[in-house]
């Protein structure tokens, strides 16, 4: 079977690919038959020439391919007929910019497996970048801090190597004593975040204590969803009710409001389930929140000073509660808010190499053991021309019925 790395070609511009040079290796030596061919890119983290010495094909032409790997939705007209393709295709939410590409996916007679149906059987993902994007989301929330009480100063993170640059970055930083910061989720998105506020030392408190001590250090919480959320009957059951009721559920956020000077969201917010603080709340003399770092980026949802996705290059806004109206973030009035929504962008090189390392992992052996664990079977959005039965619910959308 060959198997093709292809070019990024959507804009702006992504420099991540599904497998480094090292980790390529590391596949061609773990299932010796396969064949492999790396498209020539000038935007790739990685260079043509990294991949050469590493032993691989550097070609124009994709088209003797059978399965190609991609980050990023691929145009149409750069699609190739009668192929398997790999990558966030953005289309199973029913996203209507995507309507014709999932079409086009069809009436080419693609194999689509679309990276986030790449799950157990429970349903949890096996691959993606939210690690990365709570890395870089907790370092560009604190370089938010900087910038609006110019305190310090941070480079942008795209101008850094590393997450090991990141953290040394922000080991200079000074943050004022009782500083505190609330970090919401229990995912990959969370604990990357974690693991960057664990890197600089800041101290890890229990909910309780974050809630009523005051501290003489900057201190964080992470909060899971029965922490902020509450149900309406005043019994606790656990997180599965919560997954399958949310409407039986109220927010308790406020009590961290009330209390918090940094929100980094890094939660999950499914449908049905309560806001976390509306335009209502914000406007309490008691919500205390100046800095927000909304990793999830729901967009006019349940963080409510999120009202717009922010970009790589103009990262801030500001949030004026009382007039719900965004401002510039330097606004004496304004909570400040970076709401990037593809921040793994930002750190290519790290976040293509923890890709690479999942996906050798999770999929590639899938290809070579007759797919045993259903991974592949469960991931294949397409096939023949029609949708997969598990996938079904999306003819109505591409027939454009909705």
């Amino acid at each position: 079977m060959k198997f093709g790395i292809i070019k990024e070609r959507k804009n702006p511009p992504d420099r991540r690919v599904v497998f480094s040079p090292e980790k390529l290796q590391e596949f061609k030596n773990q299932f010796p038959t396969a064949s492999i061919k790396v498209e020539s890119s000038n935007i790739r983290v990685f260079s043509d020439e990294a991949y050469k010495k590493a032993g691989f094909e550097i070609t124009e032409n994709m088209s003797d391919c059978d399965v190609l790997f991609g980050v990023k939705e691929v145009p149409i007209d750069a699609l190739i007929n009668n192929k398997k393709y790999f990558f966030f295709s953005h289309t199973i939410k029913k996203q209507p910019y995507n309507r014709k590409l999932l079409n086009a996916i069809l009436d080419k007679n693609i194999v689509l497996f679309d990276h986030e149906t790449i799950v157990k059987e429970n349903g949890m993902r096996l691959i993606g970048f939210g690690r990365y994007a709570g890395i870089v989301g907790a370092y560009n929330g604190f370089r938010a801090i900087g910038l609006k009480n110019k305190n310090f100063s941070l480079p942008k993170a795209e101008t850094l190597d590393s997450q090991k640059e990141l953290i040394s970055k922000l080991k200079k930083i000074t943050l004022p004593i009782n500083f505190k910061i609330l970090l919401t989720g229990n995912g990959k998105v969370a604990y990357g975040a974690k693991e960057m506020l664990d890197a600089i030392a800041i101290k890890e408190v229990s909910v309780d204590d974050y809630l009523s001590e005051n501290f003489t250090e900057p201190v964080y919480c992470l909060a899971d969803v029965l922490d902020y959320n509450k149900r309406k009957d005043g019994k606790v059951i656990d997180n599965f009710d919560f997954y399958d009721h949310p409407e039986n559920y109220e927010s308790d956020f406020m009590r961290f409001a009330e209390v918090s000077d940094f929100f980094i969201a890094g939660h999950f917010y499914g449908n049905g389930a309560p806001y976390l603080f509306t335009r209502q709340d914000a406007k309490s003399e008691k919500f205390k929140i100046k800095f927000v770092a909304d990793i999830s980026c729901d967009v006019d949802g349940p963080v409510a000073s999120t009202l717009r996705a922010s970009t790589i290059a103009d990262p801030i806004y500001g949030y004026n509660s009382k007039t719900e109206k965004e401002v510039d973030y330097t606004d004496d009035n304004a909570i400040t808010v970076m709401a990037v929504d593809n921040l793994p962008c930002e750190l290519p090189k790290d976040a293509s190499e923890g890709f690479g390392e999942m996906f050798l992992k999770n999929v590639i052996p899938a290809f070579f053991n007759n797919d045993k664990d259903g991974v592949l079977a469960r991931a294949k959005m397409t096939e023949n021309g029609k949708l997969t039965e598990r996938f079904a619910y999306l003819q109505d959308f591409i027939d454009g019925r909705e």
